[in-house]
């Protein structure tokens, strides 16, 4: 059989790959703690439309984007970590001001300027995470483990989109959106404690370095994996873009922690292609529960599937990437699957209120409709493309 699996090993898990796996956790839940309670404070506080709510919160998904080419000049320019936590400071900055038009209660603000607050918080998280996930991890440990190293340290951003609007929906609840904008500026300030805690080398910069390069960046003969996880992304957040419950986020979870038993047992030796196959068909029986069942258990099990199939997908898809690069273009695979997933997340989350304005009904047909062109997609074309172009 075809199949492929990840060694573990203990040496690993040492003090810096903690720090550095949780800095990971926390950068992204100071995204994701948003989520469920951002496109609320638009509507209420400041008037925004459906439309304008769904391409404001969509906006996050360009700005992603728009500054990923500098990121090999950045880390050859600048020392690594520093340049990590320049983008860090800057979503911190960016928050404030978030949390500054939070309190001018008497003031209603442009949609112009919460675009802009939201496409420079998507550049500046698009950044620090590509720093942070493709080399500042994979720094802090011995070659042999780089692999494991990007598997393991991107479930900690995987558990982020569970445990990131769980928080916000909480806080939400009992404090207010304000200090829901506090909470997440607190997760970039201890992101970058956790950073500076960790020591990182200098390394004598490269000679003739482009200012503007797909290094780090985009791997162009990515493509079909790119958009096979994008659309599984997108209907993601077209589910995201529904009012959801703290429950719903706590089973997302717990799929998620079933996945990684799961993936680590029950598809140790399995065929390469069942991972993904199995994780679309829980997604799609999960959007038929919701669709065509009212019982109190599908409140548990939807989410959970749904959980357990973003969790096997997630992380088959970036061993794949890594899998596909060639020499020294690991820290490019990670970056776009990196891209493709959040802009997935956020192009689904806008379009959730930008299209459907909330009318659960369509929005969940679409999305199982989308779930199995995806799965066919996958089956007829991406695997067996993925499997002729690998290098590793």
């Amino acid at each position: 059989m075809n199949t492929q699996n990840t060694p573990v090993h203990i040496r690993l898990w040492h003090r810096d790959f903690w720090l550095m796996a949780m800095a990971n956790l926390l950068l992204t839940m100071a995204v994701y703690v948003l989520i469920p309670v951002m496109p609320a404070w638009l509507m209420q506080t400041e008037n925004l439309t459906l439309q304008e709510t769904g391409v404001t919160m969509g906006a996050f998904g360009v700005g992603i984007f728009l500054l990923g080419c500098l990121t090999s000049w950045l880390v050859q320019r600048f020392r690594r970590n520093i340049a990590c936590i320049w983008a860090i400071l800057l979503m911190a900055a960016l928050l404030g001001w978030l949390y500054y038009l939070d309190m001018q209660k008497s003031q209603f603000f442009d949609v112009k300027i919460l675009l802009v607050q939201r496409l420079a918080l998507g550049a500046a998280f698009g950044v620090a995470q590509m720093i942070l996930s493709s080399t500042l991890i994979i720094d802090t440990c011995e070659s042999f483990q780089r692999t494991e190293a990007n598997h393991s340290a991107s479930w900690f951003s995987r558990f982020a989109l569970s445990l990131g609007p769980l928080t916000g929906i909480i806080i939400d609840r009992l404090a207010g959106f304000s200090t829901v904008l506090l909470v997440s500026l607190g997760c970039t300030l201890t992101a970058i404690i956790f950073i500076l805690l960790v020591h990182f080398p200098f390394r004598t910069p490269e000679e003739n370095v482009r200012v503007v390069s797909l290094d780090r960046f985009f791997l162009p003969q990515g493509w079909p994996l790119t958009l096979n996880l994008l659309v599984v992304t997108f209907v993601t957040g077209l589910l995201l873009s529904t009012t959801m419950s703290e429950l719903f986020y706590v089973m997302v979870m717990v799929g998620f922690l079933v996945a990684l038993l799961a993936q680590r047992f029950a598809f140790r030796d399995a065929d390469l292609e069942s991972e993904v196959i199995t994780g679309l068909l829980m997604i799609g029986v999960a959007l038929l529960m919701m669709l065509t069942r009212q019982q109190a258990i599908v409140s548990f099990a939807a989410p959970m599937f749904i959980g357990f199939g973003l969790g096997i997908i997630g992380s088959r898809f970036l061993l794949f990437f890594i899998k596909l690069s060639r020499h020294c273009q690991r820290g490019t695979a990670q970056s776009t699957f990196f891209l493709a997933w959040e802009s997935g997340l956020a192009l689904g989350i806008g379009l959730g209120y930008g299209l459907f304005e909330q009318q659960t009904g369509p929005l969940l047909q679409v999305s199982l409709v989308i779930t199995v062109v995806a799965l066919l997609f996958y089956h007829f074309f991406t695997h067996g493309w993925y499997i002729k172009h690998k290098n590793r």
